[in-house]
């Protein structure tokens, strides 16, 4: 989950000048504890606040600058949003992230190359020091129209993370950890590679953003893409907003989750410093919705046979696909590119959501395959991809009826490895009404 918050909440802004008055912060009713309570209860697993914006206003007392909390009202100047949203979140269980602007709008050596980029890696020291472990640490490259022109130091801002945070993955346009999926919309391409290749990518290249959302097989450099997208049409808190419904929701954790993506929702807090009572019943809905679908595997149980094994043991048989872990899975013969997995069912079941799992942590390898049902006295294609990666979700235009399922692995880069497959009934109408 992302928390766009600052001075933009109290101005109605998406971008800040950098001219705000710090007077104007003042979220009487703060309590980071509801962010993180809600997040837990509706599934979230790690929260990113927005440290500072591009207007440089900073929710910590940074020692760089007095354009921050400290000369603010709230709580008299002694609060800090970074401290109350980490221990929040821990109290919660969940990991914490931080985002830090490279652009300035408002520190006067914004535009000295040397001077600024010493300047921001004080503040990110200050950041990746003071406030425990950090999961995901987030940059960007964003420049507004008249923006002065320098150069980030941005090795010099991942060498420093990886010094005093080795356990934090880094974002940013192109990596080096987790890149952008191309688009603010939360949709991966339905090819989502997590390879791409570093070389070709960069800012004004042709078809950059196409390439970032589809990745690139058998690419070198392994940066899988994450999915950023808000609940609310900006960024920040506009009252005048509503928040996405449960079927754009979950279209977008369909296109999102189940394209081999982690979804980066952002719910931007209110003037008041709480998420809005709207905001709050949209993301439990959508929290209990995801959990009901995976409620009940149908095909677990299910009597499984493969059309080769390794022989290696039972652990790579077809029943590895079905028990659960992610760290045991079904292995052809060695040199096999091609296979199938069948599933017996116990009875009739109906299902619309179709699951697959590679173990991602031996490679991303299967580049093409299909899914049928045996309808009547005859197999039928129920549902066609290409990748499948931590997890593909394919949701079927309407409920199939049947007691026995194949998967056809029809390419791989190398041996293809199952290890989950899945059979999930969604609570929700099917696309096509029924």
């Amino acid at each position: 989950m992302f928390l766009h918050f600052g001075v933009n909440t109290f101005t109605n802004r998406e971008w800040g000048t950098g001219e705000e008055n710090p007077n104007i912060f003042n979220p009487v009713r703060l309590d980071a504890r509801q962010w993180a309570r809600v997040a837990r209860e509706a599934g979230f697993t790690t929260l990113i606040l927005t440290a500072k914006h591009h207007d440089g206003f900073a929710l910590w007392p940074s020692a760089y600058t007095d354009h921050s909390v400290a000369s603010s009202p709230w709580r008299d100047g002694t609060g800090d949003v970074v401290r109350d949203v980490s221990e929040a979140a821990r109290s919660e269980g969940l990991k914490l992230g931080l985002y830090l602007s490279p652009w300035d709008r408002h520190e006067p050596v914004y535009g000295n190359e040397e001077a600024y980029n010493t300047y921001y890696l004080g503040q990110l020291r200050e950041l990746m020091t003071g406030y425990g472990a950090i999961r995901e640490v987030w940059f960007d490259g964003a420049k507004g129209e008249g923006a002065k022109n320098m150069e980030y130091d941005f090795d010099a801002f991942w060498s420093l993370v990886r010094q005093l945070q080795p356990g934090a993955v880094m974002f940013s346009d192109a990596g080096p950890d987790v890149r952008w999926i191309g688009n603010e919309h939360g949709f991966a391409g339905e090819t989502n590679w997590s390879t791409y290749d570093r070389t070709k990518v960069g800012v004004g290249m042709p078809g950059i953003t196409e390439y970032l959302n589809v990745g690139e097989m058998g690419a070198p450099d392994w940066v899988p893409g994450e999915c950023d997208v808000s609940l609310r049409p900006g960024w920040f808190f506009h009252p005048d907003q509503q928040p996405k419904t449960l079927d754009e929701l979950m279209e977008i954790y369909y296109r999102s989750v189940g394209r081999n993506c982690v979804l980066l929702l952002n719910v931007p807090p209110g003037p008041d410093g709480l998420f809005s009572r709207t905001d709050v019943e949209r993301l439990l809905e959508f929290g209990r919705t995801i959990r009901s679908i995976y409620r009940e595997n149908l095909a677990s149980g299910s009597s499984a046979s493969a059309s080769s094994k390794r022989d290696d043991g039972a652990a790579y048989g077809a029943g590895s696909a079905l028990d659960g872990s992610l760290e045991t899975y079904w292995a052809p013969v060695e040199g096999d590119l091609a296979g199938t997995l069948e599933f017996e069912l116990d009875s009739d079941k109906a299902f619309d959501v179709v699951m697959i799992q590679e173990p991602i942590q031996l490679g991303q390898r299967i580049s093409s395959y299909r899914v049928d049902a045996f309808v009547g006295a005859s197999w039928e294609t129920i549902a066609r991809g290409t990748t499948v990666g931590h997890k593909k979700l394919d949701r079927l235009d309407h409920p199939v009826t049947t007691s026995r399922v194949r998967l056809v692995v029809e390419t791989a880069l190398a041996d293809p490895l199952v290890a989950e497959f899945g059979l999930f009934r969604d609570p929700r109408e099917t696309p096509d009404g029924k």
